[in-house]
């Protein structure tokens, strides 16, 4: 009887326990039934949003805007390291590489390199033997053997144009251009499986939803491979939810699908956000090599490579020019991390830490030029008219040297906070206790012989304001003064005397300087010397000391209506035959003034001011070539008559800050100072106008020679040690030109007896007085005087 009691409880015990198994079994298999459906559901929904997001490329394509070739001369100053670094940069491969370049090949043997443009060159395929000697180019050879007296290289890139309105650039790579070193650098730091997980590192995975259930967000993580960084940077936007974290692993299963791991670590690559250059976004490792170090990442060194892997985790707080010290530490965790991959050594581990970051000092401003790229858009905006120019990714081919560019945008640096102190200084003594209105600046340099525009700053800085000041109208102020002169000058070449004078205008013909009053219309107008009157002066000191009077009163002789003909000729498109044409009342931009200038700086030819040299496919293809507008303006003996004058306005005059600076090769030039500061100056080889003033319009009360020279002689003086600019000479003396020794004292040509103190001066022929300065003409009255017979025959 105890056994049939016993009995049924233990088969019920077994019967309980086997149902509990089998329930939580098929819970068990319930779930994993949804979890498996639900990924299917969501694997395939997000599939329609990789779909639609695919069906356009996934980086816009954008137009490229390249440099002018460097030129390269016989006796230059340059080195076979420099000229094949520029050949790699620009895209060149070395002869018998596995992947040939289509811009081009080279090699290089002992003291030589051999240039080979390529199909897709902007250069027609003619090579060329470079052989160097001691630093020094010594001879240039075509591929027939045949001396050459200069070669072009390939143009540099030197920025692409941003993407869209949130100003995003990126240099696209493929994965094989990507160094070793920078794609072990981002596994270390990243995701160290990456190249054997499908998509998701399941155990951090399982890290990150611990954390997220117990609410512990601290120490949460991302947990994010780069498959899934990659989907969110192409695809979704971060909400930190499960949700996301589901989204985002499905959209990476997707990728994982699609595409090799090779392929997800170049986009990975391109797609980046690495920090912030002025306004502009950096995106992707190509962008960022140039934008930290100014250099191609294929040139990049193991600890560049860990930089960049470093910075990826946050940008903006990683930024190694405002935290050197953060990026430094977060550089040498990357380091360790690959030295625990077995990526590099401990030795090279302890190389790469000992190393500085060796960051580019070029601003955005230097290293892009981005005012001047601002008018190259605008320039293909008007020139292409409805062509997408940026999403077929044209090349276009400017006039910018990027070398000069860089000079401009350190002289610009190195110069404006003395300029701020002498603002500030003058606020103290006149307006203490209101705001100070600290100044713009603009620089624009040209070639005077072909108007290409080789260097442009638009403003103090480029993130900081996107405002042109190189194309802002303003008062010209005395730069516009040689116009008058000029203008005289060609009653010479005419034949015709200035009325009350009884001599051709020379630069020794004498000029009241005393205040007058004109009358403009029902008005008076009363012009002011800044530095008191002089009762008659030479036009050669009238212009020297920049006296307004005495020019106004030349321009009175000439025809008001004359000189601003003129100016309008030459760019001044505002002049008006007024009194104050003469003394730089009337606007022009910077950019006017330095195509104005080239009437001076190249006998006589004006030449527009251009940027824009070619339009070219991605294949090399020309769409269009584009040539200057010149047209002669002056004879060369008057441009070289207005030059030498101008010479001695930076030798001897308003200019001479220019020579105190440190600036030595002979050059011609003006300050300006009405309303802002100006200074216009050109060597035999450059051109350059430096303008400075207030954005509100207000007067900068500062001259031209305080605040625009000491930038015109600190760009200059790098402009020259540059080897393209650095063969800087005398002007050229035209025929019908003669150069006068003269007296100081009388003015009038030297001989034995006077000989102290003398200066040189140019004459049209048939202009010099025949008297001496021992032999004066002691008969002093004017032309009128003499007819009439009045006044006294002065000694």
């Amino acid at each position: 009887m105890a056994v049939r009691v016993r009995l049924p409880q233990v088969v019920t015990r077994r019967g309980l326990g086997n149902t509990i198994l089998r329930v939580a079994l098929v819970c068990v298999g319930v779930v994993a039934v949804l979890f498996f459906a639900i990924s299917i559901y969501y694997y395939y929904r997000y599939q329609g949003i990789v779909d639609e997001r695919l069906k356009q490329p996934i980086f816009a394509t954008t137009a490229k805007i390249y440099a002018a070739p460097r030129e390269v001369r016989p006796g230059q100053k340059q080195s076979l390291t420099a000229i094949v670094n520029e050949l790699r940069t620009a895209g060149y491969t070395p002869d018998g590489s596995s992947q040939t370049s289509p811009l081009g090949t080279y090699s290089q043997s002992g003291e030589s390199v051999t240039v080979r443009p390529g199909p897709q060159s902007y250069h027609s395929q003619d090579a060329a033997t470079i052989q160097f000697d001691h630093g020094v180019v010594h001879s240039l050879v075509d591929d027939h053997g045949q001396a050459l007296s200069s070669y072009e290289l390939e143009p540099l890139l030197v920025t692409g144009l941003s993407e869209d309105a949130n100003r995003t650039k990126r240099r696209l790579l493929t994965f094989d251009e990507i160094p070793p070193n920078l794609v072990q650098a981002v596994l270390a730091i990243e995701d160290r499986k990456f190249f054997e997980h499908s998509g998701v590192n399941y155990i951090s995975m399982m890290g990150w939803a611990w954390h997220d259930l117990v609410g512990d967000r601290k120490h949460r993580g991302g947990a994010s491979t780069l498959t899934m960084q990659l989907a969110k940077l192409l695809f979704l936007s971060d909400t930190g939810t499960f949700k996301y974290k589901l989204t985002q692993i499905m959209v990476a299963f997707n990728l994982e699908h699609r595409f090799t791991k090779k392929q997800i670590f170049e986009m990975y690559s391109n797609q980046i956000n690495l920090g912030q250059q002025g306004s502009f976004a950096i995106n992707g490792f190509g962008e960022a090599s140039q934008a930290y170090f100014g250099k191609d990442v294929r040139q990049l060194t193991l600890p560049e490579c860990a930089m960049l892997a470093g910075i990826i985790q946050r940008p903006n707080y990683f930024n190694p020019f405002r935290h050197p010290e953060r990026v430094m530490e977060r550089r040498n965790l990357v380091l360790d991390s690959m030295v625990e991959t077995g990526a590099i050594t401990k030795a090279q581990d302890e190389s790469a830490k000992s190393q500085p970051l060796h960051l580019s000092q070029q601003s955005v401003d230097a290293s892009e030029a981005p005012y001047f790229v601002d008018l190259v858009r605008d320039q293909l905006n008007q020139k292409l008219e409805e062509r997408d120019f940026n999403r077929e990714g044209l090349h276009i081919y400017t006039t910018l040297d990027p070398d000069l560019q860089r000079a401009a945008t350190a002289a610009v640096d190195s110069t404006m906070h003395v300029i701020d102190e002498k603002v500030e200084k003058l606020h103290a003594r006149h307006h203490m206790g209101e705001p100070i209105t600290y100044p713009q600046v603009a620089v624009v340099a040209l070639n005077p012989h072909t108007g290409q525009v080789l260097a442009l700053v638009g403003g103090r800085s480029y993130g900081t304001s996107q405002l042109n000041h190189a194309l802002a109208k303003r008062p010209t102020g005395s730069i516009f003064k040689p116009f008058v002169y000029a203008a005289a000058f060609n009653t010479s070449l005419a034949g015709t005397m200035l009325p009350g004078h009884d001599e051709l205008f020379s630069p020794i013909t004498q000029l009241n300087d005393e205040q007058t009053t004109y009358e403009v219309g029902n008005q008076e107008y009363t012009p002011r010397n800044m530095h008191g009157y002089h009762e008659e002066v030479t036009a050669r000191y009238a212009l020297q000391m920049s006296l307004n009077n005495a020019t106004i009163g030349l321009a009175s002789l000439v025809g008001f209506d004359q000189v601003a003909a003129l100016a309008r000729q030459a760019g001044v498109k505002s002049a008006r035959g007024t009194p104050a044409v003469a003394i730089g009342a009337y606007d022009a931009t910077p950019l006017d003034m330095a195509g104005a200038y080239t009437i001076f700086a190249n006998g006589g030819l004006h030449l527009d001011p251009w940027m824009l040299a070619s339009v070219r496919t991605p294949s090399g293809d020309v769409i269009t070539d584009y040539s200057p507008t010149s047209k002669q303006m002056l004879d060369p003996r008057v441009a070289y008559l207005t030059t030498n004058m101008l010479q001695n306005v930076i030798n001897s005059g308003t200019g001479f800050e220019v020579r105190r600076r440190g600036f030595t090769a002979p050059a011609a030039g003006k300050t300006g100072s009405s309303h802002d500061a100006w200074f216009a100056g050109y060597t035999s080889n450059l051109l350059c106008i430096v303008w400075v003033g207030n954005d509100d319009y207000t007067n900068i009360v500062l001259q031209g020679s305080d605040l625009a020279a000491p930038i015109w002689a600190e760009f200059m003086k790098r402009a020259v040690e540059l080897p393209q600019y650095s063969d800087t000479h005398d002007f050229n003396v035209p025929e019908g030109v003669q150069l006068v020794t003269i007296d100081k004292a009388t003015n009038l040509p030297a001989d034995s007896g006077c000989m102290d103190q003398t200066y040189t001066a140019a004459f049209l022929d048939g202009t010099v007085p025949s008297q001496t300065c021992s032999h004066p003409n002691t008969d002093k009255r004017n032309f009128l005087q003499k007819i009439f017979g009045l006044g006294e025959k002065k000694p």
